[in-house]
């Protein structure tokens, strides 16, 4: 059979399908030929849609054809990864590699080494050589395990959470037949029948409509509804992922997947994974220990074969053993170098914070999101449903000429019964929307039907006592007449009879200006109708210009009363003479929790910025109320925003603060020009430019366009160094940002579920405040790695040098393979829990973000570092060279020399683990230990253990038992540790300032206290007890 062939093809339809651009799309069209070209180019039909043969809705040629022209209505989904592919993923580490070559040579040499004494006679040292290398590969494949199981069971979270039935039905035209066939079934060329409640399933063109009304608030993020129509200069653009709220119609479908705008976003939401700053961190820290380890046992050989050849007794015999016995030592040093306790120190930490942090309604979809997320330097806002509660309500009135000081409610039970019978009328009648009886928002507040303002209404009906739907049933029959609003007149009507033989009574609600100017009388408190004089009219408008310019929409509420059943007069003729009854301002309120969180953050050092689709004069109205638009902060549109040069934007980036009118494109370009692009989103090469720009030349253009390319944005950054960005979003058109942002934070109630499946931190209870727990506990998940690192580190130099020194003065090693399987393993371990499970308090909050290429390791915790590897290098030094003058009766080199040794290194750990637990200059290191019920069952079962291995060990550990007053002679001196921890802290050394992000949005100052685990009522409770505290002493 010959192949269907189409007038138009898919690039055609991309040029009247261009993301936030209504008038060229319209113009497109119109170019095009309209809809009746584009039913002739696609060959369908409007009555018949496509063509049925053989008794099938679409032949195979035609379906085909179909698909290899435009494509299917399906976007690709990958697999979830198994269990076995995070568990080999785990290793892709720097830090792990470099343990697990250490693993493979400690135990070849080891095992080697041991048959070579084997053969000669000799006894293999303790448990064997190959002991050191074993509890390696047991360190690695416990943080393996962990990390392949938590990312596991995030996933099978975030599954259950989102799961979807992707198999919905609708209503299409086919062979002139009415069928239901599945979304992803949809083919470009489909008529589709839309109405009230149903999502559009793929981008369209209006072929009829009868007064459809689309929110567009998951794609767009404008929370008002869109008047949609075929006729004349209408909107006639249907989106896939929008949902229609009224009316009805009927569209043609002309893109379908990755061609529709819904499907072009998620594109976007595809990166590469890239480290996060900590992870690069890291691995520079790795390899630097890796460097430091390497040339220390380099020196180490060298010393031991220049001391060899050095000693004229040896007569030059026996070199290969020397060697050998140099190259064991040198590795045993790059195997005390390696800190093998870190990567599980940061998997505990940020598996033991993922799971608190769900108690504060934040369920972690990235276990590393957790910890970058306390670094973010920007947090990026959308503005409905995060900042706002996405409930439009009525929040101010004026009923029967008088403002409702105590609240609408108040103000309209407070009328006389004529007054309040007129306009609960008004209220009720005038609104297509109604209240979902089963559906209901998790504070009981019934949800919206259809359109979100006229829902306002009916919610002020519903907490003044009244039941809107048995109102309109009781007050309409077929004699009510309705005239639907009309965007041109800015208004609608409904007749209905006053009373029995009492004429009819037109209800009339619309823009406050044109209603307000078609009144010629008011209504009065007791219900009595009064004559409107000058001064009254203007105090109205004067009423509706003060509450609009507080972003308020401001609607009137009129009615006329017409006597007789005659003919009606025409709807113009109603509208006249009008009777004032009220005006109501209606909003999307703020959350109560906003400004606090806002500030909190703010103080924190994080630059919040709204990013909405709303008009500017709202978007800077809300920004202001939050305390987001702050003195001296910019306000920009999209359209302005998108046009400007790379160079213009990095100038106005760090004041601004709201973005109004922005499109989903813009949003994505804010984020990758704020950190980069992460996972390649910004063009590296002109390869990759020419492809974002594929009409544009990069000669010319490639320094004027947005979002610039990587060399120019490192060069404007001297250096490259972004910020670390944080988003938040509910929509669909919030997927791309989410996914280029370091952290992405997805509402977990009104987010759709492209938002969530994009985003790294899902908000369970939709509340902003949530993100400042989502900061404090990734700071404290930052500061408890340091500590560990603090504590690892002293540590593994005391080992490292003692290892070296010992070698070079020609002593045996104090401590044995299994006395540091002890150390290196069992205390790694056990300090990863001690110190990564560490609560947050609210003084985290009170630092700015660390620099994404800030030291890991600061200049104070090298100074507590050095004072305590010193003390305990000085005092192993001195136990191993005078021991047996220290302790009378203790051999010198003995197993009881090498015990007391092991117990006083073990015992200084253990109290210097406590030292760790802060790695500033807060001298008390017992301050909320109580809390900490896993470090207190840590040190209790460090001490049992090592209790265990001095008495019990014998020829496995090669220990002797201690009497009494050696044990509190070596405690004792471990105990050195603690004084001296609160003496160093005395020892001027500050942190490096440049450390730091710059704050450009509020100076740091004391953060208020934060209450993790907490209601949002609760919450709210403290916050206003606080605010009222502050009014008192500002009194």
């Amino acid at each position: 059979r010959r192949a269907m062939s189409f007038n138009l093809d898919a690039t055609a339809l991309d040029a009247i399908n261009i993301p936030q651009a209504h008038e060229e799309n319209a113009k497109a069209l119109k170019k095009l030929g309209g809809q009746k070209a584009l039913l002739a180019g696609l060959k369908t039909s409007v009555g018949g849609g496509l063509a049925k043969r053989a008794g099938k809705l679409s032949c195979p040629d035609d379906k085909a054809a179909r698909i290899e022209a435009f494509g299917e209505n399906v976007l690709p989904s990958p697999d979830p990864k198994s269990w076995l592919e995070l568990f080999i993923e785990a290793f892709d580490d720097t830090t792990v590699l470099i343990l697990c070559a250490s693993a493979v040579v400690s135990l070849a040499v080891g095992i080697y080494d041991d048959r070579r004494k084997t053969a000669a006679g000799q006894e293999p040292e303790g448990a064997g050589g190959w002991v050191e290398g074993v509890a390696i590969i047991v360190a690695v494949l416990i943080v393996a395990v962990v990390t392949a199981t938590n990312d596991f069971t995030k996933e099978q979270q975030f599954r259950a959470l989102s799961a979807i039935n992707d198999d919905v039905l609708v209503k299409v035209v086919r062979g002139g037949e009415v069928r239901e066939v599945s979304t992803t079934l949809l083919l470009v060329g489909d008529v589709v029948q839309l109405e009230a409640g149903d999502k559009v399933p793929a981008d369209g063109v209006l072929l009829r409509s009868s007064d459809i009304k689309v929110s567009e608030a998951t794609l767009t993020g404008e929370s008002e509804e869109k008047d949609k129509s075929h006729h004349g200069d209408g909107d006639p653009f249907m989106l896939s992922g929008t949902e229609v709220t009224g009316g009805g119609g009927t569209m043609v479908v002309f893109a379908v997947g990755e061609r529709s705008q819904w499907g072009s976003i998620r594109a976007k939401m595809e990166k590469e994974e890239v480290n996060t700053p900590l992870q690069d961190k890291l691995d520079t820290l790795a390899e630097q220990i890796g460097y430091v380890g390497m040339g220390a046992a380099v020196l180490t050989f060298v010393a031991l074969m220049a001391s060899w050849y050095l000693d004229e007794s040896n007569g030059g015999q026996g070199m290969l053993d020397e060697m050998l016995k140099a190259f064991i030592i040198g590795v045993t040093i790059v195997v005390v170098a390696v800190p093998e306790g870190l990567p599980l120190a940061v998997t505990i930490s940020l598996a033991y914070s993922t799971m608190k942090m769900l108690a504060d309604n934040n369920l972690i979809r990235v276990l590393a999101a957790c910890e970058t997320m306390g670094n973010a330097t920007t947090i990026c806002s959308d503005k409905t449903g995060t900042l706002t509660m996405n409930r439009m309500t009525v929040v101010q009135a004026c009923f029967a000429g008088q403002v409702a000081d105590k609240g609408p409610t108040e103000g309209l039970n407070g009328l006389g019964a004529s007054a309040r019978e007129v306009l609960v009328q008004g209220l009720s009648l005038n609104t297509t929307a109604s209240l979902s009886v089963a559906d209901v928002h998790p504070d009981g507040t019934a949800k919206v039907i259809g359109n979100k303002t006229e829902g306002a209404m009916l919610l002020l009906l519903k907490a003044c006592g009244e039941e809107p739907s048995e109102l309109r049933a009781s007050l309409t029959d077929d004699a009510t007449v309705l005239f639907p609003f009309s965007s041109t007149k800015k208004r609608m009507s409904v007749v209905v009879k006053k009373g029995a033989g009492s004429g009819r009574r037109c209800l009339t609600k619309g823009a406050a200006e044109a209603i307000v100017e078609r009144c010629s009388s008011q209504l009065t408190p007791s219900g009595d109708v009064k004559a409107m004089t000058a001064p009254e009219r203007k105090k109205m408008l004067g009423l509706v210009s003060a509450w609009a310019s507080q972003s308020f929409r401001v609607i009137a509420l009129a009615h006329k009363d017409v006597s007789g059943s005659g003919e009606l007069p025409s709807e113009e003729e109603l509208n006249s003479e009008l009777c004032l009854d009220g005006l109501i301002a209606i909003q999307d309120p703020l959350r109560p929790e906003v400004p606090l969180a806002v500030k909190t953050c703010q103080a924190a050092g994080i630059m919040v910025r709204m990013v909405t689709g709303d008009n500017l004069e709202t978007a800077v109205a809300i920004a202001k109320e939050c305390g987001i638009l702050s003195e001296g902060g910019v306000a920009l549109e999209g359209s302005e925003f998108r046009h400007m040069t790379p160079k213009q934007l990095d100038a106005v980036l760090p004041k601004l603060q709201v973005l109004a009118r922005s499109s989903p494109e813009d949003k994505y370009l804010l984020v990758t020009r704020l950190n980069g692009g992460g996972g390649g989103a910004l063009p590296s090469t002109q390869t990759e430019w020419e492809a974002l720009h594929p009409t544009k030349s990069w000669e010319l253009h490639r320094d004027l366009l947005l979002p610039g390319y990587k060399e120019e944005w490192e060069a404007a950054r001297h250096g490259g160094i972004g910020e670390v960005v944080g988003v938040t979003g509910d929509g669909t058109n919030d997927g791309p940002a989410l996914r280029v942002a370091e952290v992405g934070l997805a509402m977990g109630i009104c987010g759709t579920d492209v938002a969530k499946e994009a985003s790294d931190i899902i908000i369970m209870d939709d509340n902003f405040s949530s993100i400042v727990k989502a900061v404090v506990w990734g700071r404290c998940v930052f500061d408890n790695i340091r500590k560990f690192l603090q504590f690892q580190l002293t540590v593994n130099i005391v080992a490292l040098v003692t290892t070296f020194l010992s070698a070079g003065m020609g002593y045996e090693p104090p401590l044995n393979a299994v006395m540091m399987l002890w150390v290196n393993l069992i205390m790694d371990t056990m300090g990863a829990l001690a110190l990564g499970t560490e609560l947050p308090t609210s003084k985290l909050l009170e630092r700015a973000p660390y620099k994404r290429n800030a030291s890991l390791i600061s200049r104070v915790m090298w100074r507590n570092v050095l004072v305590q590897a010193t003390f305990q290098l000085v005092a192993s030094l001195v136990l191993l060279q005078h021991g047996s003058l220290l302790f009378p009766g203790v051999e010198q080199s003995s197993r009881a020399h090498f015990t007391i040794i092991f117990n006083f290194f073990v015992f200084a750990q253990v109290f210097n683990e406590l030292n760790a637990r802060q790695i500033g200059d807060d001298w008390n290191v017992l301050k909320g230990l109580g809390s900490n019920t896993m470090f207190l069952a840590v040190v209790a079962f460090t001490v049992l253990a090592q209790v265990f291995i001095v008495e019990s060990g014998g020829d496995f550990t090669k220990t002797v038992g201690l009497s009494a007053e050696q044990w509190l002679r070596t405690v004792g001196l471990a105990t050195v540790t603690l004084p001296l921890g609160v003496l160093m802290r005395l020892v001027p050394v500050a942190e490096d300032p440049h450390d730091f992000a710059p704050v450009s949005c509020a100076s740091i100052k004391k953060a208020a206290p934060l209450e993790l685990s907490k209601s949002p009522e609760k919450e709210a409770s403290t916050a206003a007890r606080r605010e009222t505290r502050s009014t008192k002493k500002t009194k």
